[in-house]
C-alpha cells in the first residue's frame, strides 16, 4: 500500500529529491516518486491526490523551485499532511520557493523543511515520523537509524580525540 507520494514539479529535481525516495526506502515505506506540475498540468495533480489517498496515502511530499505552488495546489486537494521541499531554480537562490512554499493561507498548512537534497531528507524523515504514530515497526526501524546516527558521531569523535 502507498504510504507516501513524492511529486516534483519537474524531472530536472530529480537529483535533488532523490535522497528523499532513498531515505523512505531504507525504511522500508512504500511510496510513489513521479513528476506533476501545478501550473503545466494541473489537473494531472489533482487526479493523482485523488488516486493515491484512495490507495491509502498517508503524507504527500512536494518539491518545486521558483514560485513552488505544487505544495499548496496539493494541500487545497486533501486534508493529509503536505511536506513541501523549496529548490533552488532560480537566480534568487531558492528564497522565491522558500516564501512559496511556507505562506500558506490558514487551514492549507505545508510543513516547509530546508532547501534542496537536505530538505528532501527531512521530508522522508518527518513523513516516516508521522506514519511512525500509528505504525511501530517502523517507529523501530526510525529509532534503530537515529541510534546509528549517535554511534557514528562517537566513532567520528573518538578518532578526532585520538588524533590529538
Amino acid at each position: 500500500m502507498v504510504k507516501v507520494a513524492i511529486f516534483m514539479g519537474s524531472i530536472s529535481d530529480e537529483e535533488k529529491m532523490r535522497p528523499c525516495s532513498q531515505v523512505l526506502d531504507d525504511l522500508g515505506v512504500e511510496h510513489v516518486f513521479t513528476v506533476t506540475s501545478a501550473h503545466r498540468t494541473p489537473e494531472r495533480t489533482a487526479r493523482l491526490v485523488a488516486e493515491l489517498e484512495e490507495k491509502g496515502c498517508q503524507v504527500f511530499i512536494c518539491a518545486a523551485g521558483m514560485a513552488a505552488h505544487l505544495a499548496g495546489a496539493v494541500a487545497a486537494k486533501t486534508a493529509k499532511p503536505v511536506i513541501g521541499v523549496p529548490l533552488s531554480a532560480s537566480a534568487l537562490g531558492g528564497m522565491d520557493a522558500l516564501l512559496s512554499t511556507v505562506m500558506m493561507p490558514p487551514g492549507f498548512p505545508v510543513g516547509t523543511v530546508a532547501l534542496d537534497s537536505a530538505g528532501a531528507r527531512n521530508a522522508a524523515w518527518l513523513a516516516a515520523q508521522i506514519l511512525a504514530l500509528s505504525d511501530t515497526g517502523l517507529a523501530g526501524r526510525i529509532a534503530k537509524a537515529r541510534e546509528g546516527f549517535v554511534a557514528s558521531v562517537e566513532k567520528a569523535a573518538a578518532s578526532l580525540e585520538q588524533k590529538k
